[in-house]
């Protein structure tokens, strides 16, 4: 079963190489979507795949990479779309 989720992490996930590391963690699960450094310090990411690998992927952002140091982490289930391709990108 497919599933689309919203995610903004919060802590000191900018500088740390938050964007690169999703993008891998991304393509090894199968995952599409997009992940971007926003205004406020966070860090965005849209993901679609199989629900398990979406519950693999909610579950490493929860602490990212090394570096990383996540304080809070928002989750909104969002609605499916159609995708043109199947890749996961740093915007």
């Amino acid at each position: 079963m497919m599933k689309r989720v919203n995610i903004e992490i919060f802590g000191r996930v900018q500088g740390v190489g938050f964007r690169y590391y999703s993008t891998q963690k991304a393509n090894k699960l199968n995952i599409s979507g997009w992940v971007t450094n926003r205004i406020d310090g966070s860090v965005e990411i849209d993901a679609q795949g199989e629900e398990k690998s979406i519950e693999k992927f909610i579950e490493w952002t929860k602490s990212g990479p090394s570096y990383a140091r996540v304080d809070n982490i928002n989750i909104k289930e969002k609605e499916i779309k159609d995708l043109e391709n199947h890749e996961f990108n740093i915007r």
